[in-house]
């Protein structure tokens, strides 16, 4: 059997396996179960395979690579496209087989342990202040009931809960005070749980000199610096900053035709969490730049751009140059220079 590419069909605990040749014709069709997929793929010689980037995608591609194999993982969005006929099993492992094989495809970066450890970290400490967030809401609301309004701020709701509760000239009722405490002491844990959370991703960019570069760069802080260094595994995935930026989302979206190219706002696509974060540096940013003097060509560029579209535009332009500074940190090799001025070639 004359093997090239396998697509795999990845599931919790049935697999189906499409293997072609390299004419794109079918070689065989399996369906395998988990314990029975390592052992197969180890059998097969040497070939491309390719899987759909989802869960438990990372884990199998870091062992088939230890079998000698060339793996690759593709965005889910990508491989739709190739899907005949109505979805099965069967025929999204046909498509993967053939999206994986084509020569303009993009692939997804395989994470090592300690990647997917940090995005892990990451995970768990959003989902930790979507809770946080949540709980005092529902907290601003329960006390509105009775007529006790909480000044906006996460802040301001810790400093006056505790009176709130202890105040005997409100309406609460004892059943409402114990609830209020309850959540209290609940919020605490979510705060206690953040922190610790947020000292741990510190100590990791301290101790990491990828992480070290990219906190010099202005709007980049520990968080977003971790993140990135998980992520972004490999900069030669992409030409030019241009390409990053555009696999965070951060370029414009279009829908030209005809000749005439229309632009729309930011295509949003890649991962929300990372283009979040850079964009909420990149407001920091501007915002203490506003008081300090025009002293370096990036300061310069980004106040002009507050004049020219507004605060809000402004940031995300910011971001999209951060974006564009972080492939060049990385590929490069390089110390961030902020009086760093390109040097035109005259032709």
């Amino acid at each position: 059997m004359n093997i090239t590419a396998i697509g795999i069909d990845l599931a919790k605990t049935v697999f189906h396996i499409h293997a072609v040749d390299q004419r794109g014709n079918k070689v065989f069709s399996k369906k395998l179960k988990r314990e029975q997929l390592a052992e197969f793929i180890n059998q097969q010689p040497p070939c491309l395979i390719g899987m759909e980037a989802c869960s438990g995608a990372h884990y199998w591609a870091t062992k088939f690579k230890s079998f000698g194999h060339d793996v690759r993982l593709i965005a889910p969005q990508f491989v739709k496209p190739y899907v005949q006929g109505n979805k099965n099993d069967w025929n999204d492992a046909r498509a993967i087989a053939e999206a994986v094989t084509r020569p303009h495809m993009r692939f997804v970066p395989i994470k090592d342990v300690e990647q997917l450890a940090m995005q892990s970290m990451h995970r768990v400490r959003s989902q930790l202040v979507k809770q946080r967030t949540a709980l005092a809401n529902e907290i601003r609301g329960l006390l509105s009931e009775y007529g006790i309004v909480i000044q906006e701020g996460i802040a301001k709701l810790r400093a006056e809960l505790p009176f709130i509760i202890e105040d005997a000239s409100n309406a609460l009722m004892s059943t409402i005070r114990t609830l209020c405490d309850d959540m209290r002491e609940h919020l605490k844990e979510l705060d206690r749980k953040i922190s610790h959370y947020d000292q741990q991703i510190k100590v990791t960019a301290k101790s990491s000199k990828t992480c070290q570069k990219l906190m010099a760069i202005e709007g980049i802080g520990p968080q977003t610096a971790t993140i990135i260094a998980a992520t972004v595994t490999d900069t030669k995935l992409f030409k030019n900053g241009r390409e990053l930026a555009a696999w965070m989302g951060l370029v414009p979206s279009q829908h030209s035709s005809g000749g005439k190219n229309v632009l729309l706002g930011i295509s949003k696509r890649g991962d929300r969490y990372i283009r979040c974060l850079l964009i909420h540096g990149a407001r920091s940013a501007l915002r203490s730049w506003k008081n300090k003097p025009r002293n370096t060509p990036r300061v310069i560029w980004a106040l002009r751009k507050i004049e020219e579209l507004g605060f809000n535009k402004a940031c995300v332009a910011l971001a999209n140059k951060m974006a564009r500074t972080i492939w060049a940190v990385l590929d490069k090799d390089a110390p961030y220079q902020s009086d760093y001025q390109p040097q035109l070639t005259r032709g």
